[in-house]
């Protein structure tokens, strides 16, 4: 699949130049302007792969750019700057910059900096997937013991048999455990006889 760039350049012969060699180099450049407050519009419009932006920009520099698009997780972001001093490097890496290029840069450095950004992007992507995952099991694993908890002081099951019809009645209704569990919390779910649940 080819990779798909919005590039946010206030310069338009450095833009011009940077379309050119990333097409060549196989990406399809989606989308393009000179304003940081536009890229930002581009991103969520067009959602690309990743947005290089240059650091000095009208509407709003590169680096608040940066921070709005990694704030939403819209895509990987490259920084360029004509500057290489620590200080900003560390601005663009707070601003949520997982590259960046100090102008004027080689074909050679733009490349494994779009790959680097992009790799970086989708390994947060899968921790934050993976941590909310966590938490929706987590969250799941409260309700179901809050159900499991009900079934036993109500109705005199062991855990083991609360347990067993939670997961029974999931089975049976098609649907998971959590959303059997707060059926019985909330009492749409009625249990008439320990072990079986009237429809």
């Amino acid at each position: 699949m080819t990779t798909r760039v919005v590039i946010a350049e206030d310069e338009a012969i450095i833009r011009l130049d940077l379309k050119e060699t990333l097409e060549e180099e196989g990406y399809e450049v989606v989308g393009e302007t000179g304003r940081g407050d536009e890229a930002v519009r581009l991103v969520r419009a067009l959602r690309p792969d990743i947005a290089v932006l240059d650091v000095k920009m009208p509407g709003v520099d590169g680096l608040t750019a940066a921070r709005d698009i990694t704030a939403e997780r819209l895509c990987a972001v490259l920084i360029l700057t004509a500057f290489s001093q620590r200080e900003l490097v560390e601005q663009a890496r707070d601003a949520g910059a997982l590259a960046y290029l100090v102008k004027p840069f080689q074909r050679s450095e733009l490349v494994p900096g779009i790959e680097l950004a992009i790799g970086r992007f989708r390994e947060m992507q899968a921790l934050v997937d993976h941590n909310l995952e966590l938490a929706e099991q987590l969250e799941t694993r409260k309700v179901v013991d809050r159900a499991k908890g009900l079934l036993m002081d109500r109705h005199g099951l062991s855990e083991a048999d609360a347990y067993s019809f939670v997961q029974r009645r999931a089975m049976s209704d098609r649907t998971t455990m959590r959303a059997v569990a707060e059926g019985l919390l909330d009492g749409s779910i009625e249990v008439d006889v320990p072990g079986r649940a009237a429809p």
